[in-house]
């Protein structure tokens, strides 16, 4: 069960639906608090949370479990992600908490852990959690009553973020002079994210910072860019920025209203890195949802592109073994190890930004890197999660279709982490092949695992 409690970023599902109910939040507070409490004195855990309504339920749950543990409790109210991994290693705590549901809906939630480093947890971590947390026998091995935590917020948590990001863009440079659009998603980086460019001298036009508690995500953001690109055109702005929910991920809009994906910023930084001579052995890390065109233009650079699995966790989990400071996901997450210690949406607008006021060149000469090869993406809702070889037919579709592709196409057939779907996708030189090949799946894989 355990498996199966965290996904590939945490805890998610719907609020008031098992397990993102408080009871389980309560729970998994008290796991957490003793797996993370260490020595006798000082015991210390960060919370941050999207804007979501049920943020405040589910921060109250787990404070009261972690607080029960013996964890003193630091809120800091709707933060970035990337915030809370930051603040947990400057405040020097045990353990940072995002309640968050990234770019899902508002009535989904989530919860994600940091370690004190900042990193993501790794999967025997979440396990042994998952297990104190599943198993109804569990003794709670509770402090004595004078060792409870206590609960504080911290009220310049914000400040500190902002003061951090603006610290990884050049100090010889400014943002004087550019005209940024940027869409906050409704979510936790509506007061932040806007500030800190505006502090660096741009003219910011702000979409997407008016959160009400079930907005957020809804026709905004980095699910939604083409309202950032119509906003650019309409401001004649330099260049546009569309957050998800948590902002821990970033899609561009050139000045021309151009959607740029994470592949695309990849080459435009890892070039400027290479060339900069930032990156080690030319490495680039992504995932196997990364376009072909990526790894062809490594190649060209003179790097390599080394692939893993979906999710940014895993992501930095490669990056870290093979000394990599530069990877990420095509969906946008962005992760420069040398900055920090995952994806983070602002700090890459900022490295971007610095790219383009270093050559002082607009985005649309800069970013046409890539000649995309043709990717059709495929959800089907399955009901039952089997391991795909059980299902020959699956197999003998799968393989009928890599065949027709030969090398200058692929087939990546995976379950979602994050919900009950199986996502298909196909890539290849023909856009109206590959569309039939992910539609011919999909078919077979509805049929198989109804």
């Amino acid at each position: 069960m355990a498996d199966r409690f965290f996904g590939t970023d945490g805890l998610r599902g719907t609020v008031n639906t098992k397990p993102m109910t408080a009871d389980i939040a309560l729970r998994l507070g008290i796991a957490a608090g003793i797996r993370f409490r260490h020595g006798e004195n000082g015991h210390r855990v960060v919370i941050g949370k999207d804007t979501r309504l049920s943020g405040y339920m589910l921060e109250s749950a787990l404070t009261a479990g972690l607080c029960a543990a013996g964890m003193h409790v630091i809120m800091t109210g709707p933060m970035p992600t990337p915030a809370i991994s930051f603040l947990t290693r400057n405040m020097r705590a045990d353990l940072g908490v995002v309640i968050s549901a990234s770019h899902n809906p508002f009535y989904d939630n989530g919860i994600k852990f940091f370690d004190a480093e900042g990193y993501k947890l790794q999967d025997a971590c979440e396990n042994e959690i998952a297990d104190m947390v599943l198993n109804p026998d569990t003794v709670w091995p509770y402090p004595e009553p004078a060792a409870i935590g206590r609960a504080t917020k911290i009220e310049d948590a914000g400040g500190r973020y902002i003061v951090y990001t603006k610290s990884c863009f050049p100090a010889h440079l400014t943002l004087q002079g550019l005209r940024i659009v940027i869409d906050c998603a409704n979510g936790a980086a509506y007061k932040v994210a806007p500030l800190a460019l505006e502090e660096l001298g741009a003219e910011v036009f702000r979409l997407g910072t008016s959160p009400n508690g079930t907005n957020i995500n809804d026709h905004c953001g980095s699910l939604y860019p083409k309202v950032v690109a119509a906003k650019v055109k309409e401001v004649r702005a330099d260049v546009g920025l569309a957050l998800d929910g948590d902002a821990d991920r970033l899609i561009v809009v050139d000045e021309h209203g151009k959607i740029l994906d994470g592949d695309q910023i990849m080459a435009l930084c890892a070039q400027a890195m290479i060339k900069r001579g930032e990156l080690p052995n030319n490495l680039l890390v992504a995932t196997v949802m990364s376009n072909l065109a990526l790894e062809i233009f490594m190649q060209e650079m003179g790097g390599q592109l080394l692939r893993t699995k979906v999710g940014d966790r895993y992501v930095v989990e490669a990056m870290r073994q093979n000394n990599a400071l530069f990877g990420g996901e095509q969906s946008g997450h962005l992760i420069f190890r040398n900055l920090s210690t995952t994806g983070d949406g602002l700090l890459a607008a900022l490295q971007i930004l610095r790219i383009m006021r270093e050559t002082e060149k607009p985005l649309s000469q800069l970013a046409g890197l890539l000649t995309l090869f043709p990717q059709k993406l495929v959800n089907v809702h399955v009901q039952n999660r089997l391991p795909f070889e059980e299902r020959p037919a699956i197999g003998e579709c799968v393989a009928k279709i890599q065949e027709a592709l030969g090398k200058r196409g692929r087939v990546l057939l995976r379950y979602s982490g994050t919900e009950p779907l199986c996502r298909i996708m196909i890539e290849g030189e023909n856009e109206i092949a590959v569309s039939q090949y992910a539609q011919d799946l999909a078919e077979v894989v509805a049929r198989e695992l109804r």
